[in-house]
């Protein structure tokens, strides 16, 4: 067995060499044969479907509960604020820069270290499956979504986003929503009650001051934004229809079907949701992952941002190097030792866990 140093340092020129190739959305096909070959070199066998590429510990036994480490290896498009090659890995000053080097590279070669780790060994209590996933910067249908379908029942997982090795216990969902407020069109210049303009403001003012009784003790309460308008195409002409489109943030406290059917109730207009499968997701603080992690001094919190753990439908944990608020940004980066820590905690909360 590598010893956790090595396994480490070959993490940190994985990331180096995923960086330096491109992959965005639906585009990881380069990036997915590096995991590939990352499996190949520590002899571990593999699957593949479209950018999805997974594996299974040694010793897997059916009569064995089964953990699910999970991250992402897309990316988005780099913004026109870098002064970086974001397809250059630098390191300096401690940081490796490049595109994905924080979300979620850090934290998916973290996650594959640590599964080469604890991929022969067959005392474990709990089976190992991970999957290096696509499409998850998209919320897109060949993502880990599509890969569950291949897998045994889970029972907990760990989803590796930057969260700098603290213990998100719970994130929010995401219900986009396309509001059409309709009204009857007519000339400008004459008498109209039926404005579907005017008639979208009482619409937008509920959406705005509307309160979800249930408030999540970890994520607080539902948050809805109006966050496009969309209506008329001439100056001298009422629309026939005004287009609203609504970002809610669904906690652990609501389904997405809940809030649509609440929405639907209390609004004078047609609401189609554009999905109802990216819901919010929670693990108890009794539960062993987040205990192991307690006892390490770490700490809890609720994520607002969006990742794999909405198409989950067991108990999960968000956990990993790096921190949120470098993603999506110009010269995003990790720090080395961020990395470090993240594969060194992975080992230690799992090693914990495995002992309940």
């Amino acid at each position: 067995m590598k010893n956790i140093a090595t396994l480490t340092q070959e993490a940190i020129s994985l990331l180096k060499s995923l960086i330096e190739t491109p992959s965005f959305s639906s585009e990881e096909d380069q990036t997915a044969l590096l995991i590939e070959n990352w499996f190949n070199q520590n002899e571990i066998p593999f699957q593949r479907e479209n950018n999805n590429v997974w594996a299974f510990n040694k010793y897997f036994d059916e009569n064995k509960p089964t953990l699910l480490l999970n991250s992402h290896h897309d990316t988005v498009r780099p913004n026109q604020a870098y002064t970086n090659d974001p397809f250059k890995a630098i390191e300096k000053d401690g940081k490796l820069f490049g595109l994905g080097s924080n979300d979620a590279g850090g934290c998916l070669v973290s996650l594959l270290a640590t599964f080469v780790h604890f991929y022969e060994n067959q005392n474990l209590s709990h089976n190992i499956v991970i999957v290096a996933s696509a499409e998850e910067e998209s919320s897109g249908k060949n993502g880990l979504n599509s890969v569950l379908k291949h897998l045994p029942e889970l029972d907990c997982a760990i989803v590796g986003e930057p969260t700098l090795m603290q213990l998100a216990v719970a994130e929010k969902g995401l219900l986009v929503l396309d509001v059409k407020v309709k009204g009857t069109a007519s000339h400008a210049a004459h008498q109209n009650d039926d404005n579907s303009l005017y008639k979208s403001i009482p619409v937008m003012e509920w959406f705005k001051n509307y309160k979800f009784d249930k408030i999540s003790d970890v994520l607080g309460p539902v948050k809805m934004t109006v966050t496009q308008i969309n209506a008329g195409k001439q100056h001298n002409v009422v629309p026939s229809e005004c287009d609203l489109v609504v970002d809610i943030r669904v906690t652990d406290r609501y389904s997405n079907t809940e809030i649509l059917e609440v929405v639907k109730a209390n609004v004078n207009a047609e609401v189609t949701p554009r999905s109802m499968h990216l819901n919010a997701s929670s693990i108890p603080v009794a539960h062993g992952l987040v205990q192991a992690g307690i006892a390490l001094g770490r700490t809890t919190y609720g994520s607002p941002t969006l990742s794999d753990q909405s198409v989950l439908s067991c108990q999960s944990l968000k956990l990993g190097p790096g921190e949120t608020l470098r993603s999506h940004s110009a010269d995003e980066f990790i720090f080395v030792n961020e990395i470090e820590e993240g594969v060194d905690l992975y080992i230690k909360i799992l090693t914990d866990f495995f002992k309940l």
